[in-house]
């Protein structure tokens, strides 16, 4: 054993001496090395915490960390990142309780929310209708005899004040393109609308003056905006409890048992809010988020000319006591003496970088306040319309209760893309048969005399005499066209009534019922896998056919992100290392070349073929454990440093990756030992030929010279 020990110990002598006689080349060599291991040790750090942060956003948000649906659905379950009316085509399991009582059954699942993915298109907000409905409100009161003389003038001049600028509007069309750039119908009913005639006989009568506003005027606004919302139903306080980054924003979660509706943050402020003030807010953003300036960011600028161009919807929104408020904080702010409103509004927002903060600071603290700045507000009826499964439009009018975000994932648009609504409302958009319904189905089979024929009765029924005793007597099968046709449109009106008045429902619903997919939170994420091969065999076992995924499939294209990326960074690994191994082959037969009498003399003095290859190992692995360590040493550092500042998040969907606007990367055992590994193993297989090139090397041919 000692004569082994004693071998070992000449072989590394020899070894290491070579290496410091050979420096340039040692160098060569060592750099490559140290390179690739600092690249393997940075970028597997980097990807570890990506994907880390990037689980934590899935799973913390919607997807849970397994997503549970129909195995018979025709598509595949994807939660996030999909087009914005873009939902899969799941088939529906009928019976959440049995499907809840079937996971909890599997013993690494601790929790199950309900869920079911759709959208829909919802009309928010022309302002003229908003006004003529208050003004109609206070005529209809004022009429009544209540004293409401002093709002009632107020919301009769903000009209006045709109037809202005509608008629302002016109006018500049007209100037600048022509005549025919507007119907001459639109024209005659916005010149009668700012006659003195017209408002001369407004008060004594004003319901026909009124219906011509809401017919002929309020369609030339244009200034509805059209939401695209995508919508998750669910168990409000299951979903709440499960994913705990969640957090109310502006108003009160939905209470249980009400039906509601929760707008996502970023949807509140991507699409409900002013334009006006969202452009704002970009600006803002690109200043001090991502270090832009007016100057040179042609984004920014553009922003900036469509404020100055686009005051309409501002100037909708001032009534004459606005009107003169806003004269009078624009013209002390501008120092300016112009009296028309909306020229000022276009003077105070063209900003360049030295009065942008200001301005900004100015809007928010005396206009902000006077304005609308959301077309939906916390607390009003929100009116979904969508089509169901079967084809036809169906609509639920809900409470907006308030807004919603994950904590950390406040700008991310992909966390943020999903709006809450109470699992009832759900199913009844999309069409599922739900207890009111089925209520309203038997009422209206009653109303009006329906019944229920097999098939053997059905041609006599249609087209023949029924058999007797098949049906009532003639004149008894049900009520009289007139009865039954009033009766229909009192079950119709009384329907409405409760649309807008009853907001509540049995809890017990929300577990007796169909559900698209259900989130699965896991007690051990490390057992993922397994729990997945639980679930879809419990489910067949049970009889209900259920196909489970991963957070990381569930979130589609994004879930992949990672995983590419981890692609590209050991393609790139494996192209260096492919490289350092030719260029370290090479440099070690070179050197085992010119070491030729060296080798011959060691042979000629007893060395065995496996000494010389033991050798060549040895100085092969010194020089890849020294350098690689350097290299894993630098890129430990490295990402030290990187953590300590942190890499900023450029775009909403780095903010995603990230979990919030800062990734952090940490290092782990596991990527030094990676590092180490690789360097090690393409040191050992670069001295394979040079080893065995100087093993067939005899005594005789080595100690040769040139003489």
């Amino acid at each position: 054993m000692r004569g082994y020990f004693d071998t070992l110990k000449v072989i590394v002598l020899i070894a290491l001496r070579n290496l410091f006689a050979s420096r340039l080349k040692t160098l060569i060599v060592g750099g490559i090395i140290l390179f690739g291991s600092l690249l393997v040790v940075v970028g597997t750090a980097l990807v570890d915490s990506v994907d880390a942060s990037m689980s934590r956003s899935v799973i913390g948000s919607v997807a849970g960390h397994i997503q549970v649906y129909s195995a018979k659905s025709k598509d595949e379950l994807t939660v996030m990142g999909s087009m914005a009316m873009e939902t899969p085509d799941l088939t529906p399991i009928d019976d959440f309780a049995a499907l809840r009582r079937t996971l909890l059954g599997v013993p690494n699942v601790k929790a199950v929310v309900p869920m079911g993915l759709s959208a829909a298109t919802v009309i928010a907000g022309n302002t003229v209708d908003v006004v003529l409905e208050r003004l109609r409100a206070l005529a209809r009161r004022k009429l009544a005899g209540e004293d409401v003389q002093a709002a009632y003038e107020s919301e009769k001049d903000h009209v006045r004040q709109i037809i202005t600028v509608l008629a302002a509007e016109m006018d500049n069309i007209r100037k600048i393109q022509s005549e025919k750039a507007i119907a001459q119908d639109e024209l005659a009913a916005v010149v009668k609308a700012v006659s003195t005639e017209f408002w001369a006989g407004f008060d004594r009568d004003p319901y026909p003056a009124l219906e011509f506003l809401e017919n002929r005027i309020a369609p030339l606004a244009s200034d509805a905006d059209m939401l695209f919302l995508r919508y998750l139903g669910t168990d409000t306080d299951a979903f709440a409890k499960s994913f705990d980054r969640m957090k109310i924003v502006d108003g009160k979660a939905i209470p249980r048992g009400e039906r509601g509706f929760l707008f996502s943050k970023w949807v509140y402020e991507q699409q409900v809010k002013l334009k006006t003030a969202l452009r704002l807010d970009r600006i803002n953003d690109g200043i001090n988020k991502r270090s832009k300036t007016i100057a040179r960011s042609e984004e920014l600028q553009r922003w900036i000319k469509q404020n100055v161009t686009e005051v309409k919807e501002i100037m909708l929104q001032l009534d004459g006591q606005k009107t003169a408020s806003f004269r009078r904080l624009l013209q002390g702010e501008l120092d300016s003496q112009q009296s028309d409103v909306a020229k000022l509004l276009s003077e105070f927002f063209r900003v360049d970088d030295a009065n942008f903060a200001r301005r900004y600071r100015f809007f928010y603290d005396k206009l902000a306040p006077q304005l609308e700045l959301y077309r939906v507000r916390v607390g009003d009826m929100l009116t979904i319309k969508s089509f169901t499964k079967s084809g036809y439009v169906q609509s639920v009018k809900l409470r907006v209760f308030g807004t919603f975000a994950f904590e950390g994932l406040e700008d991310s648009h992909i966390a943020g893309e999903l709006n809450l609504m109470d699992m009832v409302s759900f199913r009844e958009l999309y069409g599922f048969l739900t207890p009111e319904r089925a209520r309203e189905v038997q009422e209206i089979k009653a109303v009006a005399g329906m019944k229920e024929v097999s098939r053997e009765q059905a041609e006599a029924e249609l087209f023949g005499k029924p058999d007797v005793g098949a049906t009532a007597p003639a004149g008894k099968s049900g009520p009289p066209v007139d009865e039954a046709e009033a009766a229909l449109r009192s079950l119709a009106g009384r329907q409405q009534r409760a649309d807008r008045a009853s907001q509540s429902y049995d809890p017990t619903q929300l577990e007796q019922g169909d559900v698209l997919n259900a989130a699965v939170i896991v007690k051990d994420p490390g057992r993922i896998s397994q729990t997945i091969k639980d679930i879809e065999a419990a489910g067949a076992k049970t009889g209900i056919p259920l196909h489970a995924i991963t957070w990381q499939k569930a979130s589609g294209l994004v879930g992949q992100f990672v995983t590419m990326i981890r692609a590209v960074l050991y393609i790139s690994v494996l192209i260096i290392f492919a490289v350092a191994l030719v260029i370290i082959n090479n440099a070690l037969v070179m050197a085992t070349l010119e070491r030729m009498p060296e080798i011959g003399t060691l042979r000629a003095i007893g060395a065995q073929r496996r000494f010389l290859l033991g050798m060549l190992l040895v100085e092969a692995l010194a020089v890849g454990v020294l350098f690689g360590s350097l290299g894993a040493l630098l890129g430990a550092g490295i990402v030290g440093v990187i953590h300590a500042v942190g890499i900023p998040a450029a775009n909403d969907i780095l903010y995603f990756l990230f979990s919030g606007p800062r990734l952090h990367p940490s290092l782990s055992p596991a990527n030094v030992i990676i590092s180490l590994s690789i360097v090690l193993a393409v040191s050992a297989i670069s001295s394979i030929y040079p080893g065995l090139l100087a093993m067939r090397v005899s005594p005789r041919q080595a100690m040769q010279s040139d003489d």
